[in-house]
């Protein structure tokens, strides 16, 4: 068939850089993507994930890993005091949070109060101990 012009994801970030996705590589990305959720953070149908990023495009590759695992998505917002990501953490059971730099110090201040937190995926260049670094695994 054809191929689209239109693209399944274009971002631009301030500075005017731009990530532009065909459908195609959407569901390449996403397939790697949710192939980390499943085999380096053993996750499973019905497990929760939260997720906390700006929206950066790694934010909907991660949308669409979850639905592709069936893995329950909780998106946050990078504004959530250390209280409001514990609240979070306790309530959903989730045994996965996805963050980057600017809010993991935040979750590792809580973290050791979350029986059912397994896992802790850093979007980020850096490495941060105790955290996978979701870069290196894709």
């Amino acid at each position: 068939g054809k191929k689209s012009k239109n693209p399944a994801l274009w971002w631009v970030d301030d500075t005017g850089e731009e990530v532009r996705w065909s459908f195609e590589e959407l569901g390449v990305l996403s397939r790697k993507v949710a192939n980390v959720l499943s085999d380096a953070c053993g996750l499973q149908r019905g497990d929760r994930v939260i997720l906390i990023l700006p929206r950066i495009p790694e934010w909907w590759l991660m949308n669409v890993a979850c639905m592709r695992t069936g893995t329950v998505l909780i998106p946050g917002t990078q504004q959530l005091t250390a209280k409001d990501i514990l609240h979070r953490l306790q309530k959903s059971k989730a045994r996965c949070i996805i963050t980057d730099e600017s809010v993991a110090p935040a979750v590792d201040s809580v973290g050791a109060e979350c029986q059912s937190l397994k896992f802790k995926l850093l979007v980020s260049e850096g490495h941060r101990e105790g955290w996978l670094n979701f870069k290196d695994l894709l």
